[in-house]
């Protein structure tokens, strides 16, 4: 894929992801752990494949050229390093980590689009949310997403690929509920993060059906 980097004062996309992915007034994900976890690691696939630090090719993902000038080095050092290759969907499992969305959620809370919202409960910080703080970015984002889904703007790979993890994380219905099945399916078909994410989740609740019986 060809390299592309987020533009200046852009965020990247498991950033932009996170944003869409949480209520704007409490600060709270939109749909379960499970599946925002799994999303964001689709999402830090899917930034270093646009920053062409990594291809699938053929059934596995690899590191390619140098590290990656990004907040996501980490997981490129651990792709890279790793003795034999594995699966996009092993991947999106092997990825998963709250540290790592807390991490990114305090990333966006530096820049002053969302705000750290610390609960006490006995004396002690037990849980966090992330709200709004500056709407500009969700807007822009929003606007972009509503330009290519009704044809008025080209869909670059960035827009693209947020869209496919929105689409992968069932978010798409709840944001854009006239988007259209086949358009949605044009747009992120072939897009292999997206896809990874869907499996991983589909392994998920198969596993907590099992678990059920």
């Amino acid at each position: 894929m060809t390299t592309e980097n987020p533009g200046a004062g852009e965020l990247n996309l498991p950033q932009a992801f996170l944003l869409l992915a949480t209520n704007d007034e409490d600060g709270e994900p939109e749909v379960p752990p499970s599946v925002l976890k799994a999303a964001l690691s689709g999402a830090i696939l899917a930034e270093l494949d646009l920053l062409g630090a990594i291809q699938l090719q053929g059934k596995y993902v690899r590191a390619t050229g140098a590290p990656p000038q990004s907040d996501f080095q980490h997981q490129w050092e651990l792709i890279h390093d790793k003795s034999r290759p594995h699966s996009p969907r092993r991947w999106v499992a092997m990825l998963e980590s709250r540290a790592e969305l807390h991490r990114v959620y305090e990333g966006m809370a530096a820049l002053g689009v969302v705000a750290h919202v610390g609960e006490k409960h006995l004396g002690v910080f037990r849980t966090t949310r992330y709200p709004e703080k500056d709407h500009a970015p969700e807007a822009a984002l929003l606007a972009r997403i509503e330009g290519i889904l009704n044809g008025s703007s080209p869909a670059d790979a960035r827009t693209a690929a947020l869209i496919g993890l929105l689409h992968a994380a069932g978010l798409m219905d709840k944001l854009f509920p006239g988007a259209g099945p086949a358009r949605l399916r044009e747009l992120t078909g072939d897009h292999w993060p997206s896809r990874a994410v869907r499996d991983e989740l589909r392994m998920i609740r198969l596993a907590e059906a099992e678990a059920a019986t």
